[in-house]
């Protein structure tokens, strides 16, 4: 999956967009080593990139037992309050 076919250098935004990819081993050799090299030199994105492997570490390990009364009470409420709010309104043109 070659999808950045530019030589440049990647931007921070473009690094955010493919992190998945990455993780999944889904880039081409060469923009995983754009990637990687991105890596190497923005310390933001680094970070950004351990936050997502921690996130994913911890995704399952938490169950509703093991939440203080008032997370689960915070968490039902978020819910209830983006159920309530109904999916997004589309752009115009989508």
């Amino acid at each position: 999956m070659n999808l950045l076919r530019r030589r440049e250098d990647l931007a921070c935004r473009q690094v955010v967009e493919l992190v998945t990819d990455y993780l999944e081993n889904a880039l081409s050799r060469s923009d995983r080593k754009r990637f990687e090299r991105h890596l190497r030199a923005c310390p933001n994105c680094s970070a950004y990139l351990d936050q997502i492997r921690q996130t994913i570490a911890t995704t399952g390990r938490l169950t509703p037992e093991s939440l203080t009364p008032e997370a689960r009470d915070a968490f039902t409420d978020l819910y209830r309050a983006w159920r309530a709010e109904g999916p997004p309104d589309e752009e115009p043109g989508t």
